[in-house]
């Protein structure tokens, strides 16, 4: 059995994802683990594909889109306080912010994140500001 583990959302990011957002990481168990993202107003993350974890993302606070690819099936989402999503394995995604705010969402990465090498670039939707 897991210990209980209490954090607050730390002040300063810990570490730049492989698509070029801010991440904090929270907290995780053994089977998923989550993270708080950022993306600065008017930025644009790198697209990227993971190679082993699937996530689902909700987002907090500001505007923006999201882009999901899937062999020949893609779309572009809105994306702003209040929506859910999913990232299964194998998509190709990007976001950015749109607007004079920062996007903001936490995301549940199934399984846990497992190291550097585990994003993948890939050619986007848009180019890359970050």
């Amino acid at each position: 059995m897991s210990d209980f583990d209490t954090m607050r959302l730390p002040a300063d990011r810990d570490v730049a994802a492989p698509d070029g957002a801010d991440v904090r990481v929270l907290l995780g168990l053994e089977r998923g683990g989550m993270a708080h993202f950022a993306l600065a107003p008017g930025e644009t993350s790198r697209a990227v594909t993971h190679k082993t974890v699937e996530e689902i993302w909700f987002f907090l606070d500001g505007r923006g889109e999201m882009w999901r690819r899937q062999g020949e099936r893609e779309d572009v989402v809105a994306v702003e306080r209040g929506v859910c999503l999913t990232i299964p394995l194998g998509t190709h995604f990007q976001f950015r912010a749109v607007g004079d705010q920062p996007l903001a969402a936490v995301a549940v990465t199934m399984p846990p994140w497992p190291d550097t090498e585990e994003a993948l670039q890939v050619e986007g939707k848009w180019p890359p500001t970050v």
